[in-house]
């Protein structure tokens, strides 16, 4: 199967501003095709798993999921991947490489198989017009929901195997990290995750409500008068079936109202951020007026912009996701140091 890179242009009729929406280069693409390894060779190994979808929908979600890859496990990991139709599955073993102790579960969007490797400019009229923030967010909280329940089921069983005193919830610490579009879910599923998550990563995602960081790369680049037109037609009596810059109407609705920042400033979990300082469908200034904004947080919160790396994380010589685990992996051996702890370590 072809898992190299592909070109970052886009065929679909969409202007440059509103790529970042419609044909995102996935992040996770750019950052496997960087490094070569074969650490982890006959350890655990991603699969192909369905879980509940959203209730009342006969449909189910596809993740993949897989355990650590060295022992002890020390944490567990639930991941949001970014835009697009294509599944992380050809490149999973080699871009979670680095998160040698955790747990990882990677869930993707409704109607996207793990192994799918459709081209973002190419998704089917069928994912184009059930995409939706919505929707995507209502099947992804029901997958979480399930995740923790096992959790909790298979912490139960061991503690009677084992004969040893059950506790509030010694599940083993979760973090939720969004990659690029996914960040806009980590609100929504951080209030749906219950008390063993330890904190959320966001990965090249602002942190600002995406009609907000839309109109901030709308000016960088100049195309101001598209995302205007755009705004337009998503509220005017055009059906939610009608498409836009390559998504529905029901898409971009969804997307003018989204609630992104406040939620993430009100939270109550440690947040870590991390993106690239070249970074070319994410304009600087979005990330840093983030930054300012969540110095308000009453709990911990951390960035670090890479120089020099791209949206994907990536730059010469440099792989910005494995530095993302590294850093994890550091919190996983002292979790109660803090999410951050790493960073300010450094």
């Amino acid at each position: 199967m072809n898992t190299r890179a592909p070109s970052r242009r886009c065929p679909m009729k969409a202007s440059l501003v509103l790529a970042f929406f419609a044909c995102t280069v996935p992040l996770w693409t750019v950052a496997a095709e960087a490094v070569e390894t074969t650490e982890g060779e006959g350890a655990a190994r991603f699969v192909p798993v369905q879980l509940p979808g959203r209730e009342g929908q006969p449909q189910a979600l596809w993740a993949l999921q897989r355990g650590p890859l060295a022992q002890p496990l020390r944490y567990r990991v639930v991941v949001v991947p970014g835009s697009g139709c294509a599944g992380m599955g050809p490149l999973a073993d080699r871009y979670f490489r680095g998160l040698l102790h955790a747990q990882v579960t990677v869930l993707h969007k409704p109607g996207v198989h793990p192994h799918d490797t459709t081209a973002p400019a190419d998704c089917p009229p069928s994912f184009v017009q059930t995409d939706s923030l919505a929707r995507w967010a209502a099947y992804a909280r029901a997958a979480l929901k399930q995740i923790e329940q096992t959790a909790r089921t298979e912490q139960s069983e061991q503690t009677t195997a084992m004969r040893t005193p059950a506790f509030a919830d010694a599940r083993p610490p979760l973090l939720l990290v969004g990659i690029s579009e996914g960040v806009e879910l980590l609100p929504t599923l951080a209030a749906a995750a219950g008390p063993s998550l330890a904190g959320l990563v966001m990965m090249a995602g602002s942190g600002l409500d995406p009609r907000e960081a839309g109109q901030l790369q709308a000016q960088r680049t100049g195309h101001g008068a598209d995302w205007d037109a755009l705004g337009r037609a998503q509220a005017s009596a055009a059906p939610d079936t009608a498409v836009r810059q390559g998504r529905s109407l029901r898409y971009w609705r969804d997307l003018w109202q989204w609630p992104v920042q406040q939620p993430l400033i009100d939270g109550p979990w440690p947040l870590l951020q991390v993106w690239g300082a070249r970074d070319e469908l994410v304009p600087e200034a979005a990330y840093q007026q983030f930054a300012q904004a969540a110095q308000r947080r009453a709990a911990p919160y951390c960035a670090r912009s890479l120089p020099g790396a791209d949206h994907g994380l990536q730059a010469p010589g440099f792989d910005g996701v494995q530095q993302v685990w590294q850093w994890v992996q550091q919190w996983g051996r002292a979790p109660g140091a803090g999410l951050c702890a790493p960073l300010f370590a450094h």
